[in-house]
């Protein structure tokens, strides 16, 4: 076994390596650019080493810089993550050059795999249902449109070298067709390095599930199960889980063989996913396969027991698989919901800055595994577990170069229903402030009745969210309970506040019992009942809720218990009443006096101010290209310009007809959120 292993990566996978390696007794050397000076990689790491500026292209992928840290580290072996080099076939081939073992697959079998339309090929010649498409490389937007009305419209227009989502398309028409091409072209070579596309039919109703293998350098080969990744937004994933809602034993068995034929036929080597598109009637195409650890590994961990980082790094010592296909069991079941640094309210939007707050819900063991290392015969009745993989710590960065996943939230349950639960809860516990975050979209998500159903497919956000996420209305039970806990925690707050100021002795008595609670532009009038258990929380209607909590001002937040039900707030205070977040909803609560609120009615809305006539700049970004001048008349949908960010372009259209009267940025500008970049007459 390896004493000393590099982990060419950042952020969370680096972090999730160095704790199976810990466990096992290795010492793991990290590496940083300057943005991640002060990343919580670095400090858990034995070893770091310096290699270069923040741009990914200038450090994490510059491989002679890697290659230089394995020589002065004395490292044995290197683990690549995702991303990055670890599907770079030219990096394990300069590491067996300098006699170090690549914690992945062989060179040709990302070579292989790599490319889409190779692997393609492959995967029909191993018997492996692969979707219709052009396999050609493609010259040029009108060639790409051609090619796009002879398959016939959707296609999905596919960087080769790609994944991740990016330089990736759906085209519904030539329109579509040739603008996706340009920009797919534009993404594949940014990202990759590689701007070679191609196109294939788009499957409509489409679930994307994956299967796990496992194979070491003895010909063993097995599957681990699938993963159901269909909750995508923008052709990336959101939430996964494990296993899927939709597949039967019989589905499982045949994709799985199918994975496993196709790992085998390149002569694969350590973890890898086969990922397929499967229809309505359980028909499945081969999309592509992984030559590395995915994202969502952790949910296959959370009902298999398996550690896959462990085994990655056991197959690249030379060991023999320790399980035989029958040997490997599901046990419960695993929900990963992606934590972004995206603004839900701004189209998801990238975010960055500083994270004022950053607290996950505690760790809590159950099923097969928890974290890496922790194992557990059975799970006791009724518990689930919570995980969370991160890669940064309250008071980082978010920093502008590198991916927006800042965590993976993990739960698991004996059945699905309760893994979602757990995952609900888990997400109103997670806190998170500084910065822009999808964590009210994951709660809506969790809480969507095809969600709960399990009736999901890849254009389950389009569909659900064509308008973009603009938050959760709560229902009438749900705001009534709000309501009721609110009222109970503004009487403590006043209980407090009378105690400070000294103003009786007996401060309860001092504390009304009458008030009256306003969301939005609901009201409820209620009457408290207190006692040493907790509050009544009495409605007009007659209707009492009993509202018991341990919860004091300024805690950030508060676990209660409303009428024998739990419910979690993250708590702000705002005057005279608190901003409450709770299942994917952020309320503004005010608990008035009776007089307050008679008052309260007369006071004028503020209106917001007019931004109509402005182009505002909706993340922080980089100008990439102006399609407009000054003077020119523009349409609705009519593209404007590009801002790069995280690694993505986004194309900003016009919202309406009209004149451009000034343009205040240029290519190459850096934008903050909300700058002018023009503005029309």
């Amino acid at each position: 076994m390896f004493n000393k292993i590099l982990i060419a990566n950042r952020g969370e996978i680096a972090c999730r390596v160095i704790k199976t390696a810990r466990r096992m007794g290795i010492n793991t050397v990290a590496v940083y650019s300057d943005a991640d000076r002060n990343a919580l990689h670095v400090k858990m790491a034995d070893e770091a080493i310096h290699i270069g500026p923040p741009a990914a292209s200038q450090s994490y992928i510059v491989m002679e810089k890697i290659l230089a840290a394995v020589r002065e580290s004395g490292a044995e072996a290197v683990h690549p993550g995702y991303g990055f080099l670890s599907e770079n076939p030219a990096f394990p081939e300069a590491l067996a050059e300098m006699g170090v073992a690549f914690i992945g697959p062989p060179k040709a079998a990302i070579e292989a795999m790599g490319d889409k339309i190779t692997s393609k090929k492959l995967a029909q010649e191993a018997g492996v249902s692969t979707v219709p498409g052009f396999m050609g490389l493609i010259g040029d937007a009108d060639e790409a449109v051609r090619i796009a009305r002879e398959i016939g419209y959707p296609v999905m227009i596919k960087a080769s070298a790609g994944g991740g989502g990016k330089g990736m398309r759906i085209a519904w028409n030539d329109e579509e067709a040739r603008e996706g091409f340009q920009s797919s072209k534009n993404e594949a070579a940014a990202s990759f390095g590689d701007d070679r596309i191609f196109i294939e039919k788009f499957i409509t109703r489409p679930r994307h599930i994956e299967i796990q293998v496992l194979a070491d350098k003895h010909g063993n080969c097995i599957y681990l199960g699938e993963r159901e990744c269909s909750i995508q937004r923008r052709n990336q994933k959101v939430i996964e889980e494990a296993p899927s809602p939709f597949l039967d034993e019989k589905t499982r068995r045949a994709m799985g063989a199918q994975a496993v034929a196709l790992a085998q036929a390149v002569d694969y080597e350590s973890a890898g996913t086969v990922e397929f598109i499967v229809d309505g009637e359980r028909n499945f195409y081969f999309l592509e396969m992984n030559t590395r650890l995915q994202v969502e590994h952790p949910v296959t961990e959370l009902i298999t027991g398996i550690d896959l980082v462990e085994q990655m790094i056991r197959i690249a010592a030379g060991e023999t698989l320790e399980r035989a296909q029958g040997d490997v069991k599901l046990e419960g079941w695993a929900i990963e919901s992606r934590l972004y640094a995206e603004d839900p309210y701004r189209n998801f939007l990238p975010s960055i800055g500083r994270l004022s707050r950053y607290r996950p819900p505690a760790p809590r063991a159950a099923g097969p595994m928890l974290e890496s290392g922790k194992w557990l015969d059975e799970a006791a009745p009724g518990e689930t577990g919570v995980r969370n993989d991160t890669g940064v710590y309250e008071g980082g960065e978010i920093s502008m170069y590198y991916d927006p996943m800042i965590a993976k939230l993990c739960t698991w349950g004996a059945d699905r229903e309760a893994a979602r639960a757990a995952m609900a809860d888990a997400l109103d516990a997670f806190e998170v402030e500084g910065i822009g975050h999808n964590l009210p979209f994951l709660s809506a998500v969790m809480d969507h009745p095809r969600f709960m159903s399990g009736d999901i497919t890849t254009a389950f956000i389009a569909e659900e969210y064509p308008e973009g996420f603009q938050g959760v209305e709560l229902p009438e039970d749900q705001l009534r309970r709000v309501a009721a806990a609110a009222a109970a925690m503004y009487r403590v707050t006043e209980i407090r506040r009378a105690r400070i100021s000294g103003r009786m002795d007996n401060h309860e008595r001092h504390v009304g019992s009458d008030w009256v609670v306003r969301i939005g532009d609901r009201e409820w009038p209620v009457r408290i009942k207190a006692d040493p258990g907790g509050s009544d929380v009495c409605f007009e209607d007659g209707a009492c809720l009993r509202v018991q909590s341990d919860w004091v001002p300024g805690k950030s937040l508060a676990r209660l218990t409303v009428d024998g039900g739990p419910l979690i707030f993250k708590v702000s205070k705002i005057p005279g009443g608190f901003r409450l977040r709770t299942r994917g909803a952020d309320l503004g609560v005010r608990v008035l006096t009776p007089r307050q609120a008679e008052l309260a009615r007369l006071m004028p809305e503020k209106q917001p101010p007019d931004t109509s006539r402005l182009l505002l700049c909706p993340m922080p970004g980089l100008v990439v290209s102006l399609a407009v001048e000054v003077g020119d008349t523009v349409e609705e949908g009519q593209a404007l310009c590009t801002v790069e960010a995280m690694k993505m372009e986004n194309i900003l259209r016009a919202e309406r007809r009209a004149v451009v009267a000034k343009i205040n940025a240029g290519p190459g500008q850096s934008l903050a959120v909300d700058d002018v970049i023009m503005e029309f007459e």
